[in-house]
């Protein structure tokens, strides 16, 4: 669903193209408790930032692991959500809470319910 996916830029009204490009932890990059995830937005470089006690918190509340494949639609769900709001304005890196994380990831479940049913 986030991997490869056009939004549409609140103030411009532009169309753009994101696609998903890497996943790093970021304790060996940055010395950050998160893993980054990198996507091109029309070639330019953001990186999301997704806390790694999300991963607890989700494992505690549900019993399920985030899955690398996960985060990567978690993160590609907020960018997508912060470009059409017109928050995704001229930064490189976000860095979510891990409530805004979880949030973002109960919407990609959501989602993927709604298609597969």
């Amino acid at each position: 669903m986030y991997n490869d996916f056009t939004a549409t830029d609140r103030w411009t009204k532009k169309q753009v193209h994101c696609v998903y490009q890497a996943l790093i932890v970021a304790i060996a990059t940055r010395h950050a408790d998160a893993v980054d995830i990198k996507f091109l937005v029309d070639g330019r470089t953001i990186w999301i930032a997704l806390p790694l006690p999300a991963w607890v918190e989700y494992k505690n509340r549900e019993g399920r692991d985030i899955t690398d494949p996960l985060a990567i639609q978690i993160a590609g769900h907020y960018l997508k959500s912060a470009l059409e709001s017109g928050e995704g304005v001229g930064r490189d890196m976000y860095a979510l809470t891990v409530e805004q994380t979880l949030a973002h990831l109960d919407a990609v479940v959501e989602k993927a319910t709604e298609v597969t049913a």
